[in-house]
């Protein structure tokens, strides 16, 4: 599978605070992970990639907003699915490469439309213990 450059030569400016730029450590694409997480319930629903734009209009629209990296595009979550992602909180974690966002979830966090990426989808592990 190819990798696809993070953003389009035409991507907008990004309106995101400079103090918030600079405790980004973006991939070499130009994006940071994001982690979804049910302010309700703490359930990880999803995991998505944010460039600068995509987390500024996150921050500012009560929406979330991801960078698609196979259409290129910015897409906000629920615009065709009416599965919305309403924004209660946001944290970047102590390396400044990944985000946490706190929502309440309409509908299903993914695609398939199950609640999490993560449901019926356990792997087999071998449970560590304390010595």
């Amino acid at each position: 599978m190819d990798v696809v450059p993070a953003t389009p030569a035409s991507a907008p400016t990004t309106g995101l605070a400079p103090d918030i730029a600079a405790r980004l450590k973006r991939d070499g694409h130009g994006l940071v992970c994001a982690v979804v997480q049910a302010a309700d319930t703490r359930e990880v629903l999803m995991v998505g990639w944010m460039d600068d734009e995509a987390l500024h209009r996150t921050l500012t629209t009560g929406r979330v907003t991801f960078w698609s990296r196979s259409r290129r595009e910015y897409w906000r979550k629920g615009d065709t699915s009416g599965h919305i992602q309403l924004v209660r909180s946001a944290a970047l974690d102590c390396d400044g490469d990944a985000v946490l966002l706190e929502v309440e979830q309409v509908g299903a966090a993914c695609h398939t439309g199950t609640r999490s990426c993560f449901d019926e989808r356990q792997l087999p592990v071998v449970q560590g213990e304390r010595s």
